[in-house]
């Protein structure tokens, strides 16, 4: 192997594509390709203002689930854990000496993450990313929308059913024909119709600009949705009442975990062009490598 195929082997990995393919591009075995990748190497970096974090389905290490830690305001991932449990995760943030140096920490709803930063920040804001508290919300709704066409016929059924988007759609972007569509398929359901003015109601909440004016409209959204007795909003009036703190934030902190969802995709890629990689130290290089091009 001469002296320019190593930095030029590196150079093809940093494509989603599969170390398999690198190496037959550079004509080496796949073996000698994953070899020489094995030397690279991607140390931690000290934490940053703002913090993402997530989980995804990795299968990696002999674990199901990894995390990715990124960090949104400078769209960097920072490192990849082999594991998501609470102590693995305090025991991996222990080491760092700045984490005072962390303002926002930006999650899902998820009660693991929430633990692991009130132990290890805290003097962060915990902040809950807006896409998974409007998924909440459609989640009950969708629950309400199946329960609801489940008794129909099968052809109001199946119009039902391709009409979903149109019933998600934010209603600013409805077009009129879509909006009477809407009104002939509330007639049919006074569930789905109370389900579809909790839904509506909700828009305003996520229209505020600040968090005082949405401390507010979310008091009022969840006395609203309870009285209508839903089954399957109640679960989510619980999660918006033990995370208000957690989702008021969101309205005065900029960052989301959009860019850590972006990267989750990519990873997707990544596994399905390598059929899986089972290696968690070449998994987690091979991540950095690529978010790093």
């Amino acid at each position: 192997m001469s002296a320019r195929h190593r930095p030029f082997l590196i150079d093809q990995l940093r494509n989603v594509s599969s170390i398999k393919s690198a190496s037959k591009h550079c004509n080496i075995s796949q073996t000698t390709a994953a070899r020489i990748f094995d030397k690279v190497s991607y140390p931690k970096t000290k934490l940053p203002e703002v913090l993402s974090i997530d989980e995804f389905k990795g299968n990696a290490g002999g674990e199901k689930f990894q995390c990715i830690l990124t960090d949104p305001k400078h769209r960097k991932v920072l490192d990849i854990l082999p594991r998501r449990r609470l102590d693995d995760l305090c025991q991996y943030f222990s080491q760092y000496n700045n984490r005072k140096d962390v303002k926002y920490v930006v999650m899902d709803m998820s009660s693991l993450f929430k633990s692991m930063a009130k132990a290890c920040f805290p003097k962060a804001r915990i902040v809950a990313d807006r896409y998974h508290v409007v998924r909440q919300v459609t989640w009950a709704f969708e629950a309400v929308r199946k329960a609801e066409q489940k008794k129909f016929s099968k052809d109001r059924r199946l119009h039902f059913k391709r009409s979903r988007q149109i019933l998600l759609k934010h209603s600013r972007k409805l077009a009129d024909d879509e909006k009477d569509q809407i009104s002939v398929m509330l007639t049919a359901s006074e569930r789905l119709r109370n389900a579809y003015l909790v839904k509506l109601q909700f828009e305003k909440v996520m229209e505020c600009k600040d968090s005082a004016t949405a401390r507010k409209e979310l008091s009022k959204w969840i006395v609203f949705t309870q009285s209508y007795q839903l089954p399957e909003f109640e679960a989510c009036c619980t999660a918006f009442i033990n995370w208000s703190k957690e989702i008021l934030e969101s309205f005065d902190c900029p960052y989301t975990n959009g860019y850590t969802e972006g990267c989750n995709n990519k990873i997707k890629v990544i596994k399905r062009n390598g059929y899986g990689i089972r290696n968690f130290d070449r998994f987690r290089n091979r991540i950095l490598h690529i978010m790093a091009s």
